[in-house]
């Protein structure tokens, strides 16, 4: 299968996804799918590696394959800043596939545009056309465990994560071992929409309802027991937003 990644990278699906283990830093709202562990190892790669990456304003995911066998060899995806209700159209099967690249050369990749998550993040999944969400893909790629690149018409035009809470962490490091707790899966969702647009919104304009919703996350968080790590990181981004805007809470 052939299919076009980016402004105008073509290349074809092989028998070889990647096997790394997925990394959700809700932080910097990212997933990274790669073997190197910190922002150097990143920089090590770009030498020998060719794809897309974020030069200065230009804000691309980061797909690099690998200049010897232009096989895929990392990604790097960007959660956007765009909430959307509803139910995301998981489409066909997913088919494990890797990719390699038609030619060595760079090529612009923008970030997606639109995300939907479900009440007990099932899926986090995210599109470079809001529309694109309530469509099935005309394919779904499992470019690595629990990620799927989503193909419309040829072209790669979002992707998204299975159980995205089982693979949540801050930074580049390893996600916590064993499955995430039933709270871990409710309070992301919440935290998603708390973080975007256009509830966050809501949030910097002092809304009360906005500011209960997010006051009552974040006591949940705090008083969560079990599952410490990943309700730490979200409680960490979540105690920053309130700090950040506590100024215009007028519920309080």
């Amino acid at each position: 299968m052939k299919v076009t990644v980016g402004d105008g990278m073509t290349a074809a699906t092989t028998d070889r996804p990647l096997a790394f283990t997925p990394r959700f830093d809700f932080r910097d709202l990212q997933l990274i799918v790669a073997g190197y562990a910190d922002p150097a190892g990143r920089e090590r790669e770009l030498a020998e590696t060719f794809g897309s990456m974020r030069w200065l304003w230009s804000g691309d995911d980061y797909v690099r394959f690998d200049r010897g066998s232009r096989e895929l060899r990392s990604l790097t995806l960007f959660v956007p800043g765009q909430y959307v209700a509803g139910t995301a159209d998981r489409g066909p099967r997913t088919r494990a596939a890797g990719l390699r690249a038609d030619a060595v050369g760079e090529f612009g990749l923008p970030q997606a545009t639109a995300f939907h998550c479900d009440p007990g993040a099932g899926a986090l999944s995210c599109v470079t056309d809001a529309r694109l969400l309530g469509e099935a893909p005309d394919a779904r790629l499992g470019i690595a465990p629990d990620v799927d690149l989503l193909v419309y018409e040829g072209a790669v035009a979002g992707w998204s994560l299975g159980d995205p809470a089982r693979y949540l962490t801050d930074g580049f490091a390893e996600p916590p071992s064993g499955l995430p707790a039933p709270g871990t899966r409710q309070r992301l969702a919440e935290c998603l929409e708390l973080v975007s647009s256009p509830l966050v919104d809501r949030v910097m304009d002092a809304a009360p309802e906005a500011w209960r919703r997010l006051r009552a996350v974040e006591r949940a968080l705090r008083e969560q027991r079990g599952d410490q790590a990943r309700a730490d990181v979200l409680h960490g981004v979540i105690s920053r937003l309130i700090e950040d805007h506590g100024g215009q809470d007028r519920t309080i």
